[in-house]
């Protein structure tokens, strides 16, 4: 039947109004009408496919769409082709307009077949099917993406850029280590009008996969890119030369922060690569003597930016500088000294900080004021504990009593558990489950400082002190009235933080005096736990070439904790027990510390055939069961072991120690006091070493030790922790009436 103009123009509104209503079997009978009329209109085709599609009918819609192309000749056949992916095109934007992802996909996917090459289309497939949950880092190759933007670097301006930055972000967010994704960031990298921007987005996403998803190798290519295009960048060799040594490339790691070193101009970029440089020696191993050159410029600097600077540091600046003063305790044991260098530098960063966050700095200070003169709404204190390190870490396994055995009745618990990060870590999510209020947090110390402020929090509780930037941050502003720094590394200095939380022996009371923090001592021990988890051990005294009656010492501390000092007093004590080895923990790939206990033992006159380097193991429960193979475990100085220090003495195993003025030279001394247990207690190095020996030499000293260590379980302060958490929570009661009464 031959239909006249004003019947096709009616079928096709009315087609066109089925379609918009959804009736599409309506719209789909209205279209093959407009066919049999006007077969040589391929539009009729299009949106006949179309209604198909919409209807749920994808094989008819593809049919419809060949059938359109079948009588043509190859000129015509490429016409209709761009007349399909335009029409393709527009209803996929017009679904994406509606935020019909499902729809839009799909539509994108047919323009994919029809328009191979179109890399525009491809940008925003890869965006729908990230909405949609289907995209993998392999279909950037098997779509041709990579390779279609690789070929457009020769004429970028025909490329859309705001499309191909969304697209990279969407991407990177969606599967930051997937390792496909490089390539194309890296031709992203290229294409970009603003290559400066896309390096930003790379860093970010480098800072994500290095901390959050601990993949810092994958985080190293990363920054590799931006370092292609920006060699001399003072912010992409600091990221580049950490993630080198938190993945073990130590080598590269200290190449890196002396190329920081040599481009650092202003005064605050020197004090910075001092600290870079530090941590990637010590981290290392063996380079002592570079260390202690290195330490003494340090403080040099960092007193000439106390003496000279007066204007506020950038955001960047100050951030980096908070954690400069960390190694430091590692290198001497000078309370005075290493105090006075953090507390001026953290109280210069805390001014930064507080000027460039000022209306969230002043808001706090206000509301924090208007507080105080209102009458007390919560019915019980506010608690907030902040640490990223709630976790399968030191921290998480230390501080998980304390939350396990605090009274709910009187206590309401938030936990702020920054750089947060899904995985398979059960302690997290113990932690998460344990709290009232779990706060998943990112690096965004602004946003984390509001989120506590808007939680009213009554005392919050700091468990990283400069450990990291983020944390100095949130507690420089002050967003709780009440603020304390307890057991993850000593105090911060900054001048918002109201307590340190200590004990009677952990600082001396001479210490009180170069604290910028007031000293809260605990009445006993400022850390107790009720045990630990103790799993199979791996090691055995036949795999190591150890005879049965020989004498185990065993020292297992980081690289930057084996002070040469220390070193020597631990090889002085294998040198005069006969029948001794000394084992090394967690160190097996590193040549630097390796050379440097070889040349060491040599010049103590010690073998290197009665030294061990043992591997780390996965399990901490492994590790704690390993350490029974140690008749004696030997500390280090300045910086003591902490965990490691507690799971010795949980395991009833002798342990020596060198006390000395700071707060990391004191932390076995207060555990073994705390434990019941003298001996082994050291305050010089000739002490250290005549302990050392005799514990070696006097297997009844040994046994007497063990067998009190063990009946310690039962009575000491260090083992109870439900003690210890009523002793914790006396304190927040006192800290907070002390606040109302002020």
């Amino acid at each position: 039947m031959v239909q006249d103009a004003s019947d096709t123009q009616s079928n096709w509104q009315q087609a066109a109004l089925c379609l918009a209503k959804g009736d599409y079997g309506q719209a789909i009978d209205r279209y093959q009408q407009l066919i049999d009329a006007e077969p040589q209109v391929k539009a009729h085709y299009w949106h006949l496919g179309l209604a198909s599609l919409l209807l749920g009918e994808e094989a008819e819609a593809q049919t419809v769409w060949m059938m359109a192309m079948m009588d043509g000749d190859a000129e015509q056949i490429e016409q209709w082709t761009d007349e399909l992916a335009q029409f393709l095109r527009s209803q996929a934007e017009q679904q994406e307009a509606s935020a019909n992802h499902e729809l839009a996909w799909l539509l994108r996917q047919y323009l994919r077949e029809v328009a191979p090459h179109d890399v525009h289309n491809l940008l925003h497939l890869i965006q729908r099917a990230i909405e949609l949950n289907r995209f993998a880092g392999e279909d950037l190759a098997a779509w041709g993406v990579t390779e279609l933007l690789r070929s457009a670097t020769s004429n970028p301006a025909v490329i859309d850029q705001a499309l191909l930055t969304q697209a990279l972000q969407t991407v990177l967010k969606y599967a930051p280590r997937d390792p496909a994704l490089l390539d194309f960031a890296a031709v992203v990298l290229d294409l970009a009008a603003d290559p400066l921007a896309v390096v930003h987005t790379l860093m970010l996403t480098s800072v994500v996969i290095a901390y959050e998803l601990n993949c810092p190798s994958l985080a190293i290519r990363y920054v590799q890119l931006c370092q292609k295009r920006c060699p001399q960048d003072l912010e992409v060799l600091s990221h580049l030369s950490t993630f080198y040594q938190n993945a073990g490339q130590h080598e590269q790691g200290i190449e890196t922060a002396r190329e920081w070193c040599i481009l650092a101009r202003s005064l605050p970029d020197q004090v910075f690569g001092a600290f870079l440089l530090l941590r990637a020696l010590t981290r290392a191993g063996g380079y002592w003597k570079e260390i202690f050159e290195l330490a003494s410029l340090q403080e040099s600097l960092l007193r000439s930016l106390a003496d000279s600077q007066t204007a506020p540091l950038d955001q960047s600046t100050a951030l980096r500088l908070v954690t400069t003063t960390f190694f430091l305790p590692y290198v001497r044991d000078d309370l005075e000294g290493n105090r006075l260098a953090q507390n001026h530098l953290l109280t210069l960063c805390q001014s930064s900080i507080r000027t460039y966050a000022a209306e969230a700095a002043t808001r706090y200070q206000q509301g924090l004021a208007r507080r105080r003169d209102r009458p007390d709404t919560h019915q019980r204190r506010r608690i907030g504990y902040f640490s990223h390190c709630m976790r399968r870490h030191s921290v998480g396994w230390l501080s998980r009593w304390l939350l396990q055995h605090h009274d709910r009745e009187q206590f309401e618990l938030y936990g702020y558990f920054w750089n947060y990060h899904q995985g398979n870590d059960s302690l997290q999510d113990w932690f998460v489950e344990q709290v009232d209020h779990a706060r998943k947090l990112g690096r965004d110390g602004l946003a984390i400082a509001e989120q506590i402020y808007q939680d009213d929090i009554d005392i919050l509780i700091d468990l990283d002190s400069i450990t990291a930037d983020v944390c100095s941050e949130v507690m420089a502003l002050k967003p709780a009235p009440i603020q304390a720094t307890w057991l993850g590394w000593d105090a911060s200095g900054l001048p918002a933080i109201d307590y340190f939380i200590a004990d009677p022996y952990v600082l001396s009371d001479a210490a009180e005096a170069h604290y910028a923090e007031k000293i809260w001592r605990l009445p006993q021990t400022y850390l107790a736990v009720d045990g630990f988890e103790i799993g199979i051990p791996t090691l055995r005294r036949d795999d190591l070439g150890i005879p049965a009656d020989a004498i185990i010492y065993l020292s297992g501390q980081s690289a930057s904790k084996r002070h040469p000092e220390t070193v020597r007093s631990q090889l002085r004590i294998i040198a005069a027990v006969p029948n001794s080895y000394l084992l090394i923990k967690g160190i097996t790939d590193d040549r630097a510390i390796q050379t440097y206990f070889a040349q060491v033992a040599e010049a103590e006159g010690v073998s290197s055939g009665r030294l061990r380097f043992l591997p780390e193991v996965p399990a901490e429960a492994v590790h704690r069961a390993n350490l029974a193979i140690a008749d004696v475990v030997l500390d280090t100085y300045p910086y003591n072991g902490a965990t490691t220090t507690m799971e010795t003495l949980w395991m009833g195993i002798p342990l020596v120690t060198r006390v000395g003025e700071q707060f990391a030279s004191r932390n076995s001394y207060t555990m073994m006091v705390n434990a019941g247990i003298e001996e082994g207690i050291a305050w010089t190095n000739e002490a250290y070493v005549e302990w050392g020996i005799r514990f070696g030499k006097d297997a009844a000293l040994r046994q007497q030790v063990a067998w009190k260590l063990q009946r310690s379980r039962q009575t000491a302060p260090l083992w109870n922790a439900k003690q210890f958490t009523r002793e914790m929570e006396h304190a927040y009661k006192q800290m907070w009436q002390a606040y109302i009464e002020r």
